[in-house]
């Protein structure tokens, strides 16, 4: 995507028409394309993606702009796993509606998480925003838009410019991918044992010796307490979210290390990975 901006606003323009167009035509993936041709007359961006969220569900890729290298990085290993521990996940399933930044989500201890030094830092992304669009049907759509470290984060007069445009992008993102159906549970996997090992290489981690320990030796709430770890929330904010003392909280950390056979996030996030690529 060009990163020279035209414009420093999103107005009506012939490029709009063409994104209206799009959403009357026979061919559902003009849309895309159309309405990334309009975000360009005034935003940089470098690429962009859209996933559909629901429950356990490994969210569908909707539209992306990505090489077969970066599709590899920004969809096939998300969908294995990480994307479960994504701020952008977590506030779709909580079904919020808006224009967000990366930033604005994040938990307190996010850009120290396992999941940022493990998966999100090969992105190489200076910044990631976007539009959360909940449908009826239960799912929610994102929309988001990427600048690379590169290219730098976005601007204060894009990123005001882009929450001005969010009312109308997000109806026509309803319009576009109203209709998509996501099952609210993961659904039967075919047998990718071989790729599941090359991914976890990909990711930089390895399974926990022993092997990998199933999920049900956990209780409800330590799995809950894992989730929130390595999504990156600090002891203060897990013991806040759950209602419990930070003290709770470490007790929690050490039966799961000692119930897992760890001893470090990483080893946890090996094991996470393991699990969902199950």
């Amino acid at each position: 995507m060009s990163l020279s901006a035209v414009h420093t606003r999103l107005e009506p323009s012939a490029r709009l028409a063409d994104v209206i167009v799009a959403l009357s035509g026979a061919d559902p993936s003009a849309f895309g394309p159309a309405l990334l041709a309009w975000f360009s007359e005034a935003i940089r961006f470098d690429h962009s993606v859209v996933f559909a969220y629901r429950g356990d569900a490994r969210p569908p890729c909707l539209f992306e702009t990505f090489n077969r290298q970066d599709s590899h990085v920004f969809v096939a290993l998300y969908q294995d796993g990480p994307y479960r521990l994504d701020p952008f996940c977590q506030t779709a399933l909580a079904r919020r509606s808006g224009f967000w930044r990366m930033r604005e989500l994040a938990p307190d201890r996010f850009y120290a998480s396992e999941y940022f030094r493990t998966y999100y830092e090969k992105t190489g992304l200076a910044e990631e925003v976007g539009f959360f669009v909940p449908m009826e049907s239960g799912v929610t759509v994102v929309l988001s838009l990427m600048r690379l470290k590169r290219s730098r984060a976005f601007s204060a007069v894009e990123i005001r410019e882009l929450r001005r445009a969010a009312p109308l992008v997000m109806s026509l993102v309803r319009l576009a991918w109203g209709d998509t159906e996501v099952p609210e549970q993961r659904v039967g996997m075919p047998d990718l044992s071989g790729q599941h090992a090359s991914r976890e290489e990909d990711l930089g981690v390895r399974a926990a010796e022993p092997p990998v320990m199933e999920k049900s030796l956990l209780t409800t709430r330590e799995s809950q307490v894992v989730d929130l770890v390595l999504q990156g929330h600090s002891s203060d904010s897990i013991a806040d979210r759950l209602g419990m003392t930070p003290g709770t909280v470490k007790v929690h950390r050490r039966n799961i290390y000692r119930k897992l056979h760890i001893s470090s996030q990483a080893e946890l996030f090996a094991w996470f990975v393991a699990q969902n690529a199950k």
